[in-house]
């Protein structure tokens, strides 16, 4: 169980280095995140699964929610959702069950914020997935 916390640790770390960054590194070739994070423009081997990976990002005033359509079972589910702000700051995260039905979680950003928005969905097996919005 360390191992896993540990991860789901450097996961966030990383999203927020890449939160930090004036382009996102992953879209670049050969880059140190290439095949460790993946996205809609990068899903590296993972092609076939971004419509069930990708978290969506639904703006609605302040109020955030991120929704993986992924199915949740003890053997496949989303293990976590993470919300970070462009200058690296975490608003916070859901950890998911195998035993949820949907992997949907929502976050209040700071007062008057604009800026861009980063979205991350981890799943049991199909690695860490970062989608990203403009408030």
């Amino acid at each position: 169980m360390s191992s896993r916390r540990e991860f789901i640790k450097s996961s966030i770390v990383a999203a927020s280095v890449l939160a930090l960054s004036k382009s996102l590194p992953v879209q670049a070739s050969g880059n140190a995140f290439s095949g460790v994070v993946y996205t809609k423009d990068n899903p590296g081997k993972w092609g076939k699964k971004v419509g069930s990976h990708l978290p969506s990002i639904t703006v609605e005033g302040s109020k955030v929610t991120l929704d993986t359509k992924h199915p949740m079972s003890e053997k496949h589910y989303i293990i976590r959702h993470t919300l970070v702000l462009e200058d690296g700051t975490v608003v916070g995260a859901k950890t998911f069950y195998p035993d949820v039905k949907k992997a949907v979680s929502s976050y209040e950003l700071p007062a008057g914020y604009k800026g861009k928005i980063y979205g991350t969905s981890f799943c049991n097996l199909h690695d860490f997935w970062l989608n990203e919005a403009m408030v």
